[in-house]
């Protein structure tokens, strides 16, 4: 399977594995990713410099590499685990890994404004990172 696909679909089923009162049920795949996800350079002006990180972006962070972990699981049958660690300030890493391997790790400093310019590059960034953690 093309792994920028297994990568949006993981994610995708991660996001939707998470909607217990069907608030999404009726958004497309694309429309779900793009609302959470994608932020265009005006509203990134509009999101303070200083600013603290709620929960719920926190959580749309992790269920990135979530999606990693899982699309690697998936691919290779190895198990792994996703170690998140965010400040409320918006400082943290996270680190997804497999027995003594470390497959990717980012580390975050303002990770309330995280965000992709278009779907197309949070679907390169996951391609991306799933294709080097299987080379690992």
């Amino acid at each position: 399977m093309d792994a920028k696909k297994l990568f949006t679909d993981t994610l995708v089923g991660q996001i939707r594995a998470l909607d217990q009162f069907g608030t999404w049920v009726n958004k497309s795949n694309e429309d779900l990713l793009k609302e959470k996800y994608v932020k265009t350079k005006e509203e990134l002006k509009n999101i303070p410099i200083i600013a603290d990180i709620d929960e719920m972006q926190t959580q749309d962070i992790r269920l990135i590499y979530q999606a990693i972990a899982l699309a690697f699981e998936k691919i290779t049958g190895v198990m792994c685990s996703v170690v998140m660690e965010m400040s409320h300030e918006g400082f943290g890493r996270v680190v997804v890994f497999a027995e003594d391997i470390v497959l990717c790790e980012k580390g975050f400093k303002d990770a309330h404004r995280f965000s992709f310019r278009t779907l197309e590059k949070l679907e390169e960034e996951g391609e991306k990172l799933l294709i080097k953690a299987q080379e690992k």
